[in-house]
């Protein structure tokens, strides 16, 4: 959770008395009360609403919960104008690959409107941002800055600027060293020959993504009337809710947006698009799901009052709400406005007798087995992006693409090695041995489905990894058969690796994974891994 924080006075004066009916509103708008008191109101805001991470879109989406200002939210924006452009050299592909940018003028910058700015700033960073991992954000005094814009990169030793909030000037691998912010974010820019940079048209260095900006362009004063925004990093359609989200809170404190043209090798974008997504809603899916009989301009209204348009049966979606991505979402959104407190318990005119299913039992018993030799369990979606396919050196043509995914995660997974993998490559720099272990479904391409083990040990061997799988088969009062294998999967080394057989039958691997997986997912230490298929283990153990 992200908590929010509203001066209690401007809430009161914007929005409403805070009374005990207030409280009610709030908490069933979804958004819980952290912590109130004569100054200040603290409201938790879940992973999936970014876009209330500031004071300005929480009023605009919350008054239009409260039916004060229902419908889609009309934002202004303007084209671009003379030089209001950022082209991107292609050299940037492989290091950070898009950028979206705005300008935003007007502005009439206070204490409270900086502290908003650079906490959205912030919480961005930290939610869709995965920490400045997928997105960082840089928002820049346009007076100090000559346009066009340039996003390129530059030999470590080549950057040299004074850092935000930095006594002197100082080399991009010194930002790494000496700055707080590069001791904290430097791994992002790790094994990287050349450093993301943007400068504008008097060669002036704006900022170092994701790191720092520059001090002497890249700082917001009281003086600062308008100011040029980007989103660099690695997703562009999240980036481009980044950007809108960000525009939108500035446009609500009195901004006026401007887009910007974004020319990449092979096409140039303009940015921010505030053009609404169309979605296709069913109201018998919508009754079904709620258990409702709700009628066609019902949810007209109900919808209005989650911020959208509502016309022949398709839903115009805010271009900020980065959480709706299927007719259920909106559905969600019906009850919402509906009123969870209005809907009526009832008791299913049913008489049925539970009970836990075998498999889940067995799958428990494995995870007590592995939980007891101090494995962690892990768990990972099912979704696996097309960059985690490639370390594993595997072609997408053998993965079950996911059509119309609103996310780079648009492959369903085959086997855990790609999702055990990333794990390891995510905590490299956390304590050793790392031991973990995950029970979860793959996706095969005949789209069957399967429930697979895996076991990744670092650092590790082949003997550790065998004394794993025999403990396992003891336990569970099985006799694994291991034999060299004829062929195995291309992660493990040659002579390094052996076939797991139950009954004569080749039900997984295990081995000491190849070093070029192991560069490619930037892993420091050896790693042994094994993978099998459970299905055996459950017509044999049920």
């Amino acid at each position: 959770m992200t908590i929010l924080t509203i001066p209690k006075k401007v809430f009161e004066r914007e929005i409403g008395k805070f009374d005990e009916k207030m409280k009610d509103r709030i908490i069933m708008f979804g958004t819980e009360i952290e912590n109130v008191n004569e100054e200040e109101i603290n409201l938790e805001i879940t992973p999936d609403r970014p876009d209330l991470l500031s004071y300005s879109n929480y009023k605009n989406s919350f008054l239009s919960y409260l039916g004060k200002k229902a419908g889609l939210r009309k934002i202004n924006i303007n084209k671009p104008e003379k030089n209001y452009e950022v082209a991107v050299d292609s050299s940037m592909s492989k290091i950070r690959p898009y950028t979206v940018c705005a300008i935003v003028c007007g502005l009439r910058f206070d204490d409270d409107k900086i502290k908003e700015v650079i906490e959205i700033q912030e919480k961005l960073h930290l939610t869709i941002g995965r920490k400045r991992k997928k997105l960082a954000i840089g928002v820049y005094p346009l007076e100090q800055i000559k346009l066009p814009i340039k996003f390129t990169c530059l030999k470590p030793d080549k950057i040299k600027f004074q850092p935000l909030e930095f006594p002197r000037e100082i080399t991009g691998k010194q930002i790494l060293s000496q700055h707080p912010a590069g001791r904290e974010y430097g791994f992002l820019l790790e094994g990287l020959e050349k450093y993301p940079v943007f400068v504008d048209a008097n060669n002036e260095i704006l900022s170092m993504p994701p790191i720092i900006n520059s001090h002497k362009t890249g700082k917001i004063t009281f003086n600062t009337r308008d100011v040029f925004i980007e989103v660099s990093g690695f997703d562009l359609e999240i980036q481009k809710k980044a950007l809108n989200i960000l525009t939108s809170a500035l446009s609500e404190i009195g901004g006026k947006i401007y887009q910007m043209k974004v020319k990449y090798s092979d096409k140039t974008i303009t940015t921010p698009d505030f053009t609404p997504e169309k979605i296709k809603l069913s109201i018998e899916n919508t009754n079904k799901l709620l258990g409702l009989e709700l009628k066609e301009n019902e949810v007209k209204k109900l919808l209005e009052k989650m911020g959208y348009d509502y016309s022949n049966k398709i839903a115009s979606v805010p271009t900020y709400r980065t959480d709706i991505l299927h007719e259920v979402d909106l559905i969600e959104d019906i009850a919402i406005a509906y009123g969870y407190d209005n809907f009526a318990p009832e008791i299913p005119q049913i008489s049925t007798i539970g009970e836990t299913d075998k498999k889940e039992i067995l799958k428990s018993k494995i995870s007590e087995i592995l939980s007891g030799l101090n494995l962690l369990e892990t768990s990972s979606y099912h979704l696996i992006n097309k960059e985690t396919i490639k370390k594993l050196g595997s072609q997408t043509a053998e993965f079950v693409k996911v059509q119309n995914s609103k996310t780079e995660y648009e492959y369903l997974r085959k086997e855990l090695s790609n999702c055990m993998f990333k794990i390891l490559s995510e905590n490299v720099d956390v304590e050793y041995p790392q031991e973990i272990f995950q029970i979860g479904r793959v996706f095969l391409g005949d789209l069957s489905e399967e429930e697979k083990l895996a076991v990744a040990l670092t650092p590790g061997n082949f003997t550790k990894i065998k004394q794993v799988v025999e403990y396992l088969g003891k336990m569970l009062n099985i006799s694994f058969d291991v034999s060299v294998p004829v062929k195995s999967p291309d992660y493990f080394i040659d002579g390094r690796v052996a076939e797991v057989k139950l009954e004569s039958k080749t039900i997984g691997y295990f081995g000491e994974v190849h070093p070029k997986i192991l560069k490619n997912f930037h892993l420091k230490l050896p790693v042994a891994f094994c993978e099998i298929y459970l299905k055996s283990l459950f017509e044999k153990l049920i």
